[in-house]
């Protein structure tokens, strides 16, 4: 190895732990004009990478894939689904409940660990936030197919109508509603206020009328003005307190659908925050995944660094952990409860015909984060995105389990059964990922991937250490004489 390349690597490092100098956010050689052009940069280049039209290509294709599947779900029916008669939910719950938690990391990068003033935050928080709006956009097309007769889904709504039809407000299934809804409207509105500044930027260094126009409309007469950053700032400190009960609402409300119900293996008060856990889990999976591809892709290693990935890397085994605590703890409240179909039931996913997705979900989601207790593991780039794509993995295999192991052996014996999906099953859950990168592909595009005046505030040049200084645009209210980052 070259000591070019070994200075490179060094200087790219700043996952050291000196207690007495707080490591620096950005590394380089980069001031506010650096960050400014390498992020426009990617949105003002003139040709697109190749590598963009690839991806693009395979995930329009499967895209293609998606609404073609969901168009013959419509013209033939259910039947082209696997389901069977013990087991009403197939892929489609599981893939509305995974996709759902994928949204769970955006959230919680923007909204808790910005009250929190956890600076490292501020490289990674628009990337998750976009993927929050995209995972819920797959997740929602899930439960919307899966009512069988879509023309008849008005339905579902509290309609006044001449039939004196009217949702039954105890039923989960209408928490759903009300809760993704809610959820994607907080987080679309956070994701896009946080942009304004950024998309003012763009505008102001626009090189055609279209882009100007374009940007300029979309960045709402932005003239970062002290009374623009002063409305900006409590805007996003108030979006920010309404998202934080959203991240533990909003899944707790998904389980509910599960917990509520007197079906073995789901009939259980720990699936609240074990769902929570999970969703947090799968979420930085998913954030790590995306990011680490995309840094390496647009040379974004200064900005988006190593200590970001460590940070991720470590709480993805925090979540790790608590979520093998909660597949632990359901194996003891089966044996402490005396029932014996949860006991059962919990014997029957560990050994019965599903062992082997029971089996994939904790090698997944309990072993494979172990790895990151070890410093040298955690900060390879190579093995931190196949652990992540391993945990994503897992924690679909974990939905899987969670609904169709308890479904396909309830209470009678002469009702069970085996769940097969379908190919037509295979090939929407396969088209629902062909979506979500397909957004994913025109955000990074088109859309400032960072959020570059909250990345400024935490640079050195931003000066927070000097007397009187509060900061600005991320950290509302930051206290006199902060330290240097």
């Amino acid at each position: 190895m070259s000591t070019t390349h070994i200075d490179t690597l060094n200087y790219l490092d700043n996952t050291g732990d000196d207690p007495a100098v707080r490591a620096r956010l950005v590394v380089g050689d980069n001031d506010f004009h650096s960050v400014t052009d390498k992020v426009c940069g990617i949105v003002e280049m003139p040709k697109t990478p190749p590598m963009w039209w690839v991806a693009f290509a395979i995930s329009s294709s499967l895209t293609l894939v998606l609404f073609s599947m969901i168009g013959y779900l419509i013209t033939t029916g259910i039947g082209v689904w696997g389901l069977n008669v013990p087991v009403g939910w197939g892929y489609a719950i599981v893939n509305f409940v995974f996709w759902v938690g994928i949204g769970h990391a955006g959230t919680l990068i923007s909204a808790i660990l910005f009250l929190l003033r956890q600076r490292w935050r501020t490289s990674i928080n628009r990337f998750a936030e976009a993927m929050t709006i995209f995972a819920v956009v797959c997740a929602g097309i899930f439960p919307g197919i899966h009512v069988g007769r879509i023309w008849f889904a008005y339905w579902l709504f509290p309609i006044p109508n001449q039939m004196l039809m009217w949702p039954n407000f105890r039923s989960p299934l209408l928490w759903d509603v009300f809760a993704v809804g809610t959820y994607a409207t907080v987080s679309l509105l956070f994701w896009y206020m946080g942009m304004i500044p950024d998309l003012a930027s763009i505008r102001d260094r626009a090189t055609t009328r279209l882009r100007y126009y374009v940007y300029g409309f979309l960045s709402l007469g932005w003239r970062s003005s002290n009374r623009h950053w002063h409305r900006f700032e409590f805007a996003y400190l108030l979006l920010a307190s309404l998202a934080t009960p959203l991240v533990l609402s909003v899944h707790s409300v998904v389980s509910f659908d599960f917990a509520v119900s007197i079906m073995p293996g789901w009939h259980t008060t720990i699936f609240p925050p074990y769902f929570v856990a999970g969703a947090i889990f799968s979420g930085f999976a998913m954030v790590t995944t995306l990011i680490i591809p995309t840094r390496k892709l647009f040379h974004l290693e200064e900005i988006i660094t190593k200590r970001h990935l460590e940070n991720m890397a470590k709480i993805m085994l925090a979540t790790g952990m608590m979520v093998g605590l909660a597949y632990s703890t359901e194996f003891f409240v089966a044996w402490y409860s005396g029932n014996q179909f949860e006991a059962f039931t919990f014997l029957n996913r560990a050994f019965g015909p599903y062992a082997w997705a029971y089996w994939t979900m904790v090698t997944c989601n309990v072993v494979v984060p172990q790895i990151f207790w070890f410093r040298k593991l955690r900060n390879n780039t190579l093995i931190l995105w196949i652990a992540s794509v391993l945990i994503n993995v897992g924690m679909w295999f974990e939905r899987f389990v969670i609904v169709v192991s308890s479904l396909s052996r309830d209470y009678l014996p002469t009702s069970w059964g085996y769940y097969r999906p379908s190919a037509i099953d295979v090939l929407t859950f396969v088209g629902s990922f062909g979506l979500f990168f397909t957004l994913f592909l025109l955000f990074i595009r088109f859309l400032p991937l960072i959020g570059m005046a909250e990345v400024k505030g935490v640079m050195p040049q931003a000066h927070l250490d000097r007397p009187g200084h509060r900061g600005h645009g991320d950290y509302h209210g930051d206290i006199a004489g902060a330290e240097v980052v």
